[in-house]
């Protein structure tokens, strides 16, 4: 299979913004390549932020970017506390944190929601994504739920064993409110990583995948 490389070198991707509606999106959608990221560019600068939490989600979702992000010394991270499943109903709010994000941060590569998730928090989230960074490059995570809203992704991540199942570790021992759900287990996140990597030949077996809209391709830049 055919793959293309982010940056010839770690200076080229510098920033990278994680997005996520809910408190354990990020870590379901692209924890794995996060993982993966962290260990390829050590300078890496980190934005994770969270649109809708609760006290006890928040004190979760800011004990599991501390794992995923622990190798990095340059992350923030934003927890908000706008409405969980209103996000449509108060999308006049949620777009002006957006535009302050716009101003804060500069991305080299932002990870978000699908817009095509049934989630309409998930939708929005998206949506306002490609409003707000209109020049950048743009990977949208899939989020397996009962809806059954998975389709075809274009792109993919392989994983290696840590990251696959560092993603999955972090997953079950940072949210201990979720363990009640009949999907919320180490059997599905590795299913649909198992899948994936199927599907892109992924060296172990194990990767993430995601939808590229837009991505210009150019030449490598040489010196004389």
């Amino acid at each position: 299979m055919f793959e293309l490389t982010l940056g010839a070198s770690p200076r080229e991707v510098r920033t990278l913004l994680c997005l996520g509606a809910h408190c354990d999106d990020i870590e379901i959608g692209c924890g794995g390549t996060v993982l993966r990221l962290g260990e390829h560019y050590p300078d890496l600068r980190v934005h994770w932020v969270v649109l809708s939490s609760s006290a006890t989600r928040a004190a979760e979702a800011r004990r599991s970017a501390e794992r995923f992000l622990q190798p990095l010394r340059h992350r923030e991270v934003v927890i908000k506390e706008f409405r969980n499943s209103y996000f449509p109903f108060v999308g006049a709010e949620i777009k002006e944190f957006f535009e302050e994000l716009k101003v804060q941060v500069a991305p080299d590569l932002v990870l978000t929601h699908t817009r095509n998730d049934l989630h309409q928090d998930h939708r929005l989230t998206c949506e306002l994504t490609w409003n707000t960074f209109r020049d950048h490059l743009i990977l949208e995570y899939e989020i397996p739920k009962y809806d059954g809203d998975l389709g075809a992704p274009n792109a993919f991540v392989p994983l290696d064993p840590q990251h696959y199942n560092g993603k999955v570790e972090h997953l079950l021992e940072c949210y201990p409110s979720q363990r009640d759900k009949h999907w919320f287990t180490r059997e599905t996140f590795l299913a649909l990583m198992r899948l994936r990597g199927m599907e892109s030949n992924a060296p172990s077996g194990y990767a993430e995948a995601f939808y590229c809209r837009k991505a210009v391709l150019a030449p490598a830049r040489t010196t004389d």
